[in-house]
């Protein structure tokens, strides 16, 4: 039998059962059924081949008689356990009561996928998703099935690490689907509301909450703001579906709208329902169309009264995105014919909407109610070090220092060199003076860019003790250039480092 008609045959597990939510984690804690543990058993190898959808090295792995191997067969491989192995190891008889196992035959099955999951602070949890759709799962993430919901995977362990963690009264978990960031937002915000069209997703979050320990989250099905009418957050997350596609085939991808107008809309809308000083994090695609910069199509999202900072970290032509969603669906396993009729499909859509690409990336807004926001739309395809939260919010306070201070401001400044910033020489073997100078981050986006000499000295000396204006007068008297030409020359390349994070204002 597939997992997508198991998924429809099986029941959920009872919802208003905390009690089996709590035995049954007591029971998997016990047993050492965490993200640690699992490494520690399956190994490295075994362990990343899940995240390929791999199983046979896991089920070599479990192989032995522990009980862990047992309940990782059971509840992340979706193998039967016999009934005895586990009978001193799971309170089997609230488990089959509360619909979190079936049996047939002496063999036990889980109706549901359980994976483990570490908590940024170290904590144990576990993501509640349908049989063989937890990424790294049993089955992979592709399904025919129109309902079925998805674990944790890479866009939400993305989304989960850029969003900004500071306590805040109330958040938005806008199409929730497994739970994982309304898990996250629990741990800092006082009220969590937790939003989605599938009804069978707020199931999940409900038992992903519970079974991870977490306090219970506001419940709200319909599509995108509308179950929440007029209410003001301080956080929104959203890591919707967003795919690009021809129809609404799939509810946990496809957003239903024509070519990227799902995400447009929600990010515009966002602005209303932000409090001042709120975030709003988005996972989004967004089309490259013909005679259009796909910036300035970016740029137009971004509702009035909002500082943005959008990042696109990949871009596919219209024959590999097809491709890629056709997989994810599995659609390359079923009739040739049919395949090909899909993939024409998909490339009607796009030569109808004139695009040649589709970008993914970040879009971040911050509710700062500037009459002159500060949009920043860039290309970084590069390696970063997440988790990227708090380099987030930083990116957002340096923007309203730059904006509230001018060249005269900069000046009077003081600013420190960021930590783990490198400096490189680049230049022919030899040669007296280097062609260019090059400052690299070793953390958060890890950015490099170019200085001249002027710049590199400014950088290297900067610890906060003196303004800006005094370094630059001694660097001209070093150099034997005039104080003021380089006073005039130089706030430009300040605001440059100071933007992206190679400088920070002290006191700001």
């Amino acid at each position: 039998m597939s997992n997508a008609s198991r998924n429809a045959s099986l029941p959920l597990p009872a919802s208003d059962r905390p009690d089996a939510a709590a035995a049954l984690r007591d029971a998997l804690l016990a047993a050492d059924f965490t993200a640690d543990g699992l490494l520690e058993l399956l190994g490295a190898p075994a362990y990343t081949a899940l995240a390929r959808s791999e199983t046979v090295p896991a089920l070599r792995a479990t192989r032995g008689d522990s009980a862990l191997a047992a309940l990782v067969r059971l509840f992340l491989l979706q193998e039967s356990v016999p009934h005895a192995r586990v009978a001193d190891v799971l309170p089997v008889g609230v488990l089959l009561e509360s619909d979190w196992l079936t049996e047939r035959d002496g063999e036990l099955w889980a109706t549901v996928d359980v994976r483990p999951y570490g908590g940024p602070g170290g904590e144990d949890w576990f993501i509640v998703s349908d049989l063989g759709c937890a990424v790294g799962g049993a089955g992979g993430i592709g399904s025919h099935d129109e309902g079925v919901v998805l674990g944790v995977g890479g866009a939400s362990t993305t989304l989960a690490g850029i969003t900004v963690r500071t306590p805040v009264a109330c958040a938005l978990d806008l199409g929730t689907g497994s739970g994982i960031q309304a898990l996250h937002a629990a741990q800092h915000a006082t009220r969590v509301t937790a939003t989605d069209l599938n009804p069978r997703a707020l199931r999940f979050t409900r038992l992903t909450l519970a079974l991870s320990g977490a306090p219970e989250a506001d419940l709200r099905e319909g599509s995108l703001f509308e179950p929440v009418g007029e209410e003001t957050y301080d956080l929104i997350v959203s890591n919707p579906p967003f795919v690009i596609s021809p129809g609404a085939r799939l509810t946990y991808r496809d957003g239903g709208m024509g070519g990227d107008d799902l995400c447009r809309s929600l990010v515009q809308e966002a602005g209303e329902r932000l409090n001042e000083g709120g975030y709003a994090h988005f996972l989004a695609n967004w089309q490259h169309v013909d005679g259009e910069e796909w910036q300035d199509r970016l740029r137009s999202w971004v509702p009035r009264g909002c500082d943005a900072w959008i990042v696109q970290r990949e871009v596919q032509d219209i024959t590999q995105y097809a491709e890629l969603w056709l997989r994810d669906a599995g659609d390359h396993r079923t009739d040739p014919g049919q395949y090909a009729a899909r993939y024409d499909a998909w490339l009607d859509e796009f030569e109808a909407r004139g695009t040649r690409a589709v970008g993914f990336g970040w879009i971040t807004l911050r509710k700062s109610g500037s009459d002159e926001p500060s949009i920043t739309v860039e290309e970084w395809p590069h390696p970063v070090e997440q988790p990227l939260g708090d380099t987030v919010r930083e990116f957002f306070e340096r923007q309203e220092y730059l904006r509230t201070h001018d060249d005269a401001a900069l000046l009077a400044g003081h600013f420190k060199l960021a930590d783990e910033v490198v400096q490189e020489q680049v230049g022919l073997p030899g040669a007296e003076d280097p062609e260019h100078v090059v400052l690299r981050q070793n953390r958060g986006m890890r950015r490099a860019t170019k200085v001249d000499t002027v710049g590199a000295g400014f950088a290297g000396v900067c610890d906060g003790s003196l303004s800006a204006g005094r370094i630059l007068d001694a660097i001209a008297q070093l150099v034997g250039e005039d104080p003021v030409l380089l006073r005039d020359r130089t706030p430009a390349q300040i605001r440059l480092l100071v933007e992206q994070g190679f400088l920070l204002p002290v006191g700001a």
